[in-house]
This record gives C-alpha cells, structure tokens and sequence, in this order.
C-alpha cells in the first residue's frame, strides 16, 4: 500500500495490518496480521511513529498500535510531496562550465521534461523539430520566447497553428514510408537534444559538445530543405521515379 510512497515493505505491512482493523493492536498482533519478522516489528513501528504514520499508546502497560486514518494518510502524503517538491525546487545550483559529454535519457516524460526546462532557458535562439502533436506540448513557450524577440525556428511534421513565422510544415502522406518519430532541440547554438523511438521507447541524448551541436543543427536544415523542395517541386518530383524514391527514403 504505501511502498509507492517510499516506504519499506515491512513499513507498508505493518500499516495495512493497523489500517484493516477497528481496533488497536499490540506488537503480538501485529506480527501475526503483517508477517513481519519479531526481531524486526519494534524497529519498524518505532520508524512508523517518528513518520507519523502511526499512533501509540500504554493500556496495562502494554504498548499498543493503531493506524494514522486513511484520509490524514493521504493528506500527510501530499504536504510531504509538495513540502519536498518545494525543497527540491530551491537548492542552490551553481551553473556547470560547457563540456562535450554526451548525456543519455530515457522515458518519454522525462525527455518533455528535459526539453521543456532548455526551452525556459534559452536567451537568444531555440530550432526545434518533431512531429505536431509533441510539439504543441512547448508552444505557449516557444510563442511567448518568440513575442519577447527571441530567435524560433520550428520543423513541424503535421499541420501546426501558431503565431510564429519561421516555421516549415510536412504534411506527411502515404508515400513517406521512412517517417520516423523524433525530436531536435538546439538552444542558444550551444545546447542539443536529439530524441527517438528504439524498441518501441523514446530515447534520447543530450549535449554541449560543439561538433554534435553543429551536425544536429545541419540535419535541422536538411529536413527543413527536403520539405520545402518537396512541397515546392512535388510534381517533378512525383514525376521521376528515381528522385521520388531517393527522397522518400531520407528521413525529413
């Protein structure tokens, strides 16, 4: 029950054996209702109580246990989530000198919110690709940087309704078979996110190393390229075989 929360296995059974009668129980009846071990049941009840996770009290001086009720429990969760979240949030971090390690990251929730915290930090210029859906995620962002006189270049697949200008758009048909799900993200020239689908999981890597913030901002305007010379010559294109399968082939 509360192992999601942080706490320990013997943490949660022992809560669960509490919560699941209507009446106090003694260390005995606990070991029996949670299967704790003896040796180790005062340990964790004397963790649980420093917790607040628990109430205890003396009846003819036997130590006895009941559970923090589930409301109170769920409410106590959340002050120490946010009461964390907000620790969290204000420790010092002293800014890291530029170097060309290559960070790796997983998980489609963690890569957002990976880009969406670059995004908040750019000072002069942010190029972004992807495909419509994901891109709206950063939009207001990306608007707002746009309307305070920074730099936006987007490369959108699918159709994308926004204010910014600099924006080049592919709608995708049936003859792009090698479309792929990805991302570029460039901040200030200095900073690149590039992220994709292996395995059927986002994946992604990140980095200031100048030669692969030069390279990704080069594939960025060779997707760009490709689409305006597909929309702008779609019919030469269609009409020659041999460039129409070249061209399908690259990834946009």
């Amino acid at each position: 029950m509360l192992q999601p929360f942080g706490f320990t296995q013997y943490e949660s059974k022992v809560y669960e054996a509490l919560i699941s009668v209507n009446e106090p129980l003694d260390a005995t009846g606990i070991v029996k209702r949670s299967g704790v071990p003896r040796s180790k049941v005062y340990e964790v009840l004397h963790r649980m109580s420093e917790k607040g996770m628990i109430l205890e009290s003396t009846v003819d001086k036997k130590r006895q246990y009941t559970a923090l009720p589930i409301e109170s429990t769920i409410d106590k969760l959340k002050s120490d989530f946010e009461a964390n979240v907000e620790h969290l949030r204000n420790i010092p971090i002293t800014e890291a000198p530029s170097d060309d390690r290559v960070w790796t990251l997983k998980d489609d929730q963690s890569i957002q919110a990976v880009q969406k915290e670059m995004i908040q930090g750019a000072k002069d210029s942010i190029i972004i690709s992807g495909w419509a859906d994901d891109l709206r995620i950063h939009l207001p962002i990306l608007e707002q940087f746009d309307r305070n006189g920074g730099q936006v270049e987007i490369h959108t697949i699918g159709e994308l309704d926004t204010s910014i200008a600099n924006v080049s758009i592919l709608v995708p048909n049936s003859m792009h078979e090698a479309l792929e799900r990805s991302r570029i993200l460039i901040i200030d020239n200095q900073e690149m996110m590039f992220a994709g689908i292996e395995q059927n999981a986002w994946q992604a890597i990140q980095t200031q190393s100048r030669p692969l913030v030069t390279f990704f901002k080069e594939f960025f305007y060779h997707d760009v390229a490709l689409t305006e010379i597909t929309k702008k010559y779609s019919d030469t294109i269609l009409e020659d075989p041999s460039i129409r399968e070249l061209l399908l082939k690259l990834r946009y």
